[in-house]
């Protein structure tokens, strides 16, 4: 049986000097090659959790950690994050924030270098790794000079070259336009169908949470309070409205309808089977 690649064992985190904890009793087990989405309002704990899994939370951070938080079989309390940066990829919601040197190359290129690696793989690494997210060529052109799509993508670059196996994306698109968004998910979604990588997406789109995602975690005040696959935790409109979230457009819908007595199936969470259930319906009203 397949080990996870991310266990939470009863953790609970306090940022150094404040009395309520960032996160309260997390358990969680996250296998290779899971799509995972978080969803949850602003404080409650999302972004923390993805920063214990690159060991940013407690090492680089402080404050008091209780349980333990373990990734590929490691403990990150014992490790530096830059060894976890072997194995996690972090990349967050400003990529312009993230970027420092003059070219596309060179922003790939500061990673490997930090990590030792020889000049002869960066040459290698580097072109492979744009093409990888689509910025094949974009080797001379300057971080600041593409758009924010382009910007997010290259940021995922930078963490690529690294090889992780574990990418975690901290909301990556809230700065970004409807194109923007596509691009950044569904290059998220090919590593995770094609490489195999696991992905973990903290993100409020919950309509791309229930295209791409295996699984939808919903934390509240620090605790998990819904865990389990998008069909069934998205559907949960009144639940999520209580918790001051939003639900996908195509379950609002058809929670609406059956309050009036007109919808009767399964509540989708995509667009498809919504207009599907709802020509189906047109369809038997003209009879």
């Amino acid at each position: 049986m397949t080990d996870p690649i991310i266990r939470f064992d009863n953790v609970t985190y306090h940022y150094p000097g404040t009395e309520e904890p960032a996160l309260r009793d997390i358990d969680l087990e996250i296998m290779p090659g899971e799509y995972v989405a978080i969803l949850g309002l602003n404080g409650a704990g999302k972004t923390t959790l993805g920063l214990c899994v690159n060991g940013v939370v407690p090492t680089m951070l402080g404050g008091t950690l209780e349980g333990s938080v373990t990734v590929g079989g490691l403990d990150v309390g014992e490790y530096p994050v830059r060894e976890m940066a072997k194995i996690v990829g972090m990349v967050f919601d400003n990529p312009e924030f993230q970027m420092s040197q003059l070219s596309a190359a060179e922003e790939v290129a500061l990673g490997l270098e930090n990590a030792g690696i020889a000049y002869e793989d960066m040459v290698r690494i580097i072109p492979e790794t744009l093409e990888l997210v689509g910025l094949k060529g974009f080797e001379e052109r300057s971080p600041l000079g593409l758009s924010g799509g382009q910007q997010q993508r290259l940021a995922i670059a930078a963490v690529l070259a690294m090889k992780p196996q574990i990418l975690i994306m901290d909301e990556p698109t809230s700065n970004l336009d409807p194109i923007g968004k596509q691009e950044v998910f569904s290059i998220a979604g090919k590593l995770n169908k094609e490489a195999g990588m696991t992905v973990v997406v903290i993100e409020h789109e919950v309509e791309v949470m229930a295209k791409f995602a295996d699984r939808v975690i919903v934390i509240d005040h620090g605790r998990i309070v819904m865990n389990g696959a998008p069909e069934e935790i998205l559907s949960r409109v009144k639940e999520l409205g209580a918790l001051g979230l939003r639900a996908p457009e195509a379950a609002v819908l058809a929670d609406d309808l059956r309050a009036r007595g007109l919808w009767t199936g399964p509540t989708p969470t995509t667009t498809a089977p919504a207009v599907e259930q709802v020509r189906t319906m047109i369809g038997a009203a003209r009879g």
